[in-house]
């Protein structure tokens, strides 16, 4: 196994946008790369790729592995599967880590079948051993209550999916090689298909909002109020895991371990209890105001404002003053 080297990082684009937490990880992995002398290579697929290439480029890796073609401009499990198979076969890397969204969960998965590989998911910390140089991963479990310590014992390369927010993007001086592969097609092996944009609203990156109002339990899963309350101050909408399980709302909205960390400015949580799992999600944001009937709520010991009130009441009053009194 020695022949295996470096960190493969997978840096999730979809029709030109990139994702912000694929750029979170290859910083993290560029600091583990200088402290165990491995080379970090990300690996961006996708179509008309030079500004994202640039972009890519500024996070620290050693090297950027970019996959052109028409087929990869939307994520496809089958194209993306067989090229990053065909990549992972050339390059041996040692250890692959990829974002914990929607996407690179599905390849992930995948890959790891392929490989028959260790696979550590919607991990909130990855390390590598000083002694044996195995991936060490954080996971949370029964909901997020517990933290296990994960270490990959199975075969190669060893890989994990890092939750959004985990780890901070940062600007890298260091100069990146671009690496341009020209993949055949038969080892995309794609069928063309039809795709139909549908006319929604863009989903917000919580992880890179200044201001989120967080609806908890407390809310019964009425949101009219939170949602128009968030609108007047100019803040995203996150949900603890109750909301989540009942369907309220999609879990990219997820606050917590098995969700969102976010590192805003000003978070406003209304009807949270403080569960441990939730409060890891806020723990690196700036003023927190909490607002709940009980004066004993967990909450109240990890936030900087106390609010004991009908959340209700409190937001129908804080609208009508946004609304100058109407």
């Amino acid at each position: 196994m020695s022949e295996w080297r470096g960190i493969f990082v997978f840096i999730e684009q979809d029709n030109g946008e990139l994702e912000r937490a694929s750029l979170e990880v290859l910083t993290r992995a560029g600091e583990l790369g200088r402290r165990f002398n491995e080379d970090v290579l990300g690996v961006l697929l996708g179509h008309e790729l030079r500004d994202m290439a640039k972009e890519s480029s500024r996070y620290g890796a050693d090297k950027l592995i970019i996959v052109d073609h028409p087929d990869l401009r939307h994520y496809n499990s089958d194209a993306y599967t067989e090229v990053m198979t065909y990549l992972v076969n050339k390059y041996r890397p040692r250890y692959l880590l990829l974002p914990a969204t929607r996407n690179s969960r599905d390849l992930a998965g995948r890959l790891a079948v392929r490989f028959r590989a260790c696979l550590s998911a919607h991990v909130i910390m990855v390390d590598i051993d000083e002694k044996d140089r195995k991936l060490i991963t954080a996971v949370p479990g029964f909901g997020g209550n517990i933290v296990a310590t994960v270490v990959c014992t199975g075969g190669k390369p060893e890989m994990a999916t890092v939750s959004p927010g985990t780890y901070e993007a940062r600007l890298s001086d260091k100069e990146t090689t671009i690496i341009e592969e020209a993949v055949i097609e038969d080892v995309l092996k794609s069928r063309r298909i039809e795709l139909v944009e549908k006319k929604t609203s863009p989903m917000p990156d919580l992880s890179r909002a200044d201001k989120v109002v967080v609806a908890g339990l407390g809310t019964g899963g009425d949101l009219e109020l939170i949602r128009e309350f968030a609108n007047l101050i100019g803040a995203a909408v996150g949900v603890t895991r109750p909301l989540a399980d009942m369907g309220i709302i999609p879990r990219d909205y997820q606050i917590g371990t098995t969700g969102i960390s976010l590192r805003a400015k000003t978070v406003f949580v209304f009807g949270a209890s403080g569960a441990p799992h939730f409060i890891y999600g806020i723990r690196d944001c700036g003023t927190i105001v909490a607002v709940n009937t009980d004066r004993e709520a967990p909450i109240f010991e990890n936030c900087d404002y106390c609010i004991v009130a009908d959340l209700f009441d409190l937001l129908k009053a804080l609208i009508k003053e946004l609304r100058g009194g109407k």
